[in-house]
């Protein structure tokens, strides 16, 4: 027990060391206004295919994880977003929304290398073009997972109509959005976690700190839409006409710092072993030293 006590108040004492509180505002921010550039990138591509509704069903995708009271007030303004017909804003404008969402990237990365104490030496214009790329490959995964959502009612009609045996599986297939986003989500954090710090830690210490957070991220949207939904009012007779925006900002500032949370347990955690591992090296060749003696 007084280990475990003495891992929470460490791991607290790291979280506070590395002004984890100032760098998740940083995050929070940048998550708020990169979310509209990403989701210009997104009606971009779905130019491409030829179908607004896929990137109508990626926004659904996006918000679906969220506390609806966050997400409505945001999906109204992100509806007249992706319903908007200037040619200008899906071409040059995109260039422009590629770099202002990677910004977003760029926050994350700061954060994980204050967690794993990674000093970061790769050139800016490198990060930035990583970045980019990780924008542009989540644009287009998110484009497949809602191709999937889209097309997934069609074939599962298809697949009742020749064994309709199955349909009071229906209901089941109908929650496999919510797996869809969920796997979604760990994918991101895996590729966070691994990518994006100038150190990353292997593969299979990153579960402990992932685990928590996505724990920890569905704990506090039930409680934070739990609390919005009684208490909703302070918002809007304190911030007026940007409570919208304070609410969003307020979900994504803890939704920051619990992102940087699992980071700092991933990391208290690789140094508890390494003190772990340097003892027994050091037992061993103390072992050894007798012997030869």
């Amino acid at each position: 027990m007084r280990s475990v006590l003495k891992f929470v108040v460490d791991t607290a004492n790291r979280f506070l060391a590395h002004d984890s509180w100032a760098i998740a505002s940083h995050i929070a921010l940048s998550a708020l206004t990169s979310l509209f550039p990403f989701l210009i990138v997104v009606t971009a591509l779905a130019g491409f295919f030829g179908s607004e509704e896929l990137a109508k069903e990626t926004a659904k995708l996006l918000f679906l994880a969220w506390p609806t009271e966050v997400a409505d007030p945001i999906a109204n303004e992100v509806s007249r977003v992706l319903t908007e017909r200037n040619h200008g804003l899906l071409t040059l404008g995109t260039l422009a929304a590629f770099y202002f969402a990677s910004s977003g990237v760029e926050s994350l990365r700061i954060g994980l290398n204050r967690a794993y104490g990674g000093i970061e030496k790769r050139p800016w214009y490198v990060l930035r073009f990583q970045s980019i790329l990780y924008i542009l490959a989540a644009a287009v995964v998110m484009l497949l997972f809602a191709f999937l959502v889209v097309l997934g009612p069609l074939i599962w009609s298809i697949i009742l109509r020749y064994v309709p045996t199955l349909e009071p599986f229906t209901r089941e297939v109908t929650l496999l959005s919510y797996g869809v986003t969920g796997t979604v989500v760990v994918g991101a954090l895996i590729v966070a976690h691994r990518l994006l710090p100038a150190q990353p830690l292997p593969l299979h210490r990153l579960a402990p700190g992932i685990l928590l957070t996505l724990t920890l991220w569905l704990a506090g949207g039930i409680g934070f839409g739990a609390y919005l939904h009684s208490f909703s009012g302070n918002y809007v007779s304190t911030y007026a006409g940007l409570a919208t925006a304070m609410i969003a900002l307020v979900f994504l500032y803890t939704i920051a710092a619990i992102f940087l949370l699992g980071g700092e347990v991933n990391a208290m955690l690789a140094e508890i072993m390494e003190r772990r591992r340097k003892l027994i090296r050091e037992r061993r060749a103390r072992g050894a030293a007798r012997q030869l003696s």
